[in-house]
């Protein structure tokens, strides 16, 4: 049993924090398990473990705020929801209704979350709390990396897009709508937002694995040109 939290003048105090992270597993497997994009349940658990990993070095945050969030992060998910946000909105906050979150815990899962994705190259997407901060470093850090690669790939193929097309530059999107909207290629996607992020770290754990995944990412943008060039 994880440790109880008061949250709100004793509103929420005495919580079953395992059975609610529990049922939060349980609705993201039914959610998400089959999923194709590279969203599945197991960059859920990825996303999970790497915000666990960092929270180690902030021993004030709330490491049951941190694990909810995680494992919830993408329920809500525009891509997830036909590139509905309000769709995507609705599910969340019924998905956090139905796993028995009461008002206040309920808001601030819903805060962190909202400051988890990436919006746009030139869109801040700050952090109000240590709690955010880990949570979208945990996430950002599942988007690096072979593991990213592969991700990027798996999203891509899932909307018919194109691998490569030298004549389809990349485009630093000035909003969210023009992100969201944006139909690129997946190999101007590395440039669009995967190589920004190791800048865009916020925690010193996220920000040393990000540059290890980042050069990696390098070297296979590399090599992918030598073989699209018929170099080698």
């Amino acid at each position: 049993m994880r440790k109880s939290h008061s949250f709100g003048d004793g509103f929420f105090i005495f919580v079953k924090m395992n059975d609610i992270i529990l049922k939060a597993e349980a609705a993201v497997k039914s959610f998400l398990d089959k999923d194709g994009s590279g969203h599945d349940w197991w960059h859920i658990n990825r996303v999970r473990n790497n915000a666990l990993l960092i929270a180690k070095a902030y021993p004030d945050s709330n490491l049951f705020i941190i694990e909810l969030a995680a494992l919830l992060h993408d329920m809500g998910d525009y891509k997830l929801h036909n590139n509905n946000v309000k769709a995507g909105n609705e599910f969340l906050e019924s998905s956090l209704l139905n796993i028995g979150l009461q008002k206040d815990l309920r808001e601030k899962v819903l805060e962190i979350i909202s400051q988890v994705s990436f919006k746009g190259a030139e869109v801040d997407t700050h952090t109000t709390s240590i709690e955010a901060a880990i949570v979208q470093d945990a996430d950002r850090i599942d988007a690096l990396g072979a593991i990213g690669i592969a991700r990027a790939f798996a999203y891509g193929g899932s909307k018919n897009r194109l691998l490569y097309d030298p004549n389809l530059k990349p485009e630093a999107h000035s909003d969210f709508e023009s992100y969201r909207n944006a139909e690129g290629t997946t190999i101007n996607h590395f440039y669009e937002k995967l190589l920004l992020l190791k800048d865009r770290m916020q925690t010193e754990e996220g920000k040393r694995i990000a540059a290890q995944r980042t050069e990696y990412m390098s070297q296979f943008l590399n090599q992918f040109y030598l073989e699209w060039n018929g170099e080698k």
